[in-house]
């Protein structure tokens, strides 16, 4: 089982890491109950939970809500407890009846940790450097790396004339959501005339936004650096319309299947499972699994 602080140390890692995960901590306990106020899990994407939130009767529920938490970027307050226990609890009260003998109520919080979109400056000039220093400041990560091993999803170039063409195919060929670049008019049409000679596509070069990007007319780098980061989270709140893109530290929505034996809701991520007749059932836990298989099947 993993303590408190190695959870802390884990969220820690994964925060560098600029991975997505869930803090689940016990906030309140009416006994009886195994776990403790102030115990926590760490919840990863793939349902994988790290910690203690009170065992079989909290996990898979904790492991729900923390998947439901990452795909919404809401925190929520979870009560989970026997049926009837509710009372007046209040309307943001997330509500998930236990199927355990236990009689306990225990209340876990929640929160979400989504590291903001990754963003790639090429270029050293006033302008990058400044865009560097405005995209750290709303929370975006930023790189100057470009490649297979970077999934940048945004990346801008202001390399001034040094290497525009490299930069450039290097971006659209490893499909990043935005790609600007910041020329005059003239030079960005030299410079995608030189990519359509290395064999980039039409629509490939029609995704590049030059100049990058608001139209502010004559500006100084610095200004330029500001008009770019307003493009930028047009952009980001343009695809949370629904533009269909997922950025590389979103979590999209769970699938979630019923328990045949308890009737629990459950994340499929990480799930225990059984196959019957080609269909695959999910399980709360091992236990209901095992009552399945004992059973024959549903």
């Amino acid at each position: 089982m993993t303590s408190r602080g190695e959870v802390l140390v884990q969220a820690g890692r994964l925060a560098t890491e600029g991975k997505p995960y869930a803090l689940a901590t016990v906030v309140r306990v009416v006994r009886p109950a195994s776990t403790r106020r102030g115990d926590r899990a760490l919840v990863t994407p793939d349902g994988t939970l790290a910690g203690w939130v009170g065992g079989a009767c909290s996990e898979p529920i904790v492991v729900r809500e923390a998947l439901r938490a990452l795909a919404d970027g809401q925190p929520r307050l979870l009560q989970i407890g026997p049926a009837g226990a509710a009372g007046a609890a209040p309307a943001d009260v997330v509500m998930a009846e236990s199927r355990c003998a236990s009689e306990g109520v225990v209340e876990v919080l929640i929160e979400p940790e989504l590291p903001g979109p990754l963003l790639a400056v090429v270029g050293e000039g006033v302008a990058g450097r400044t865009l560097v220093q405005l995209a750290r400041i709303i929370g975006w990560r930023v790189t100057d790396e470009l490649g297979a091993e970077v999934a940048a999803d945004a990346v801008v170039v202001a390399t001034m004339g040094h290497g525009d063409e490299d930069a450039l195919e290097s971006a659209l060929r490893a499909g990043a959501g935005y790609v600007g670049l910041v020329a005059s008019s003239r030079r960005a049409a030299a410079v995608l005339g030189a990519l359509r000679e290395r064999g980039l596509a039409p629509e490939a070069l029609a995704r590049v936004r030059s100049p990058a990007g608001r139209a502010l007319g004559p500006s100084t780098q610095a200004e330029i650096a500001v008009a770019i980061l307003a493009e930028l989270v047009d952009w980001r709140h343009g695809l949370a319309a629904g533009s269909g893109r997922v950025l590389s530290a979103e979590v999209p929505t769970p699938a979630e299947a019923v328990d045949p034996v308890c009737g629990m809701t459950v994340a499929v991520a990480g799930a225990p499972t059984a196959v019957r007749a080609g269909v695959t059932w999910y399980f709360c836990s091992t236990s209901c699994r095992d009552q399945f298989e004992r059973a024959g099947g549903p």
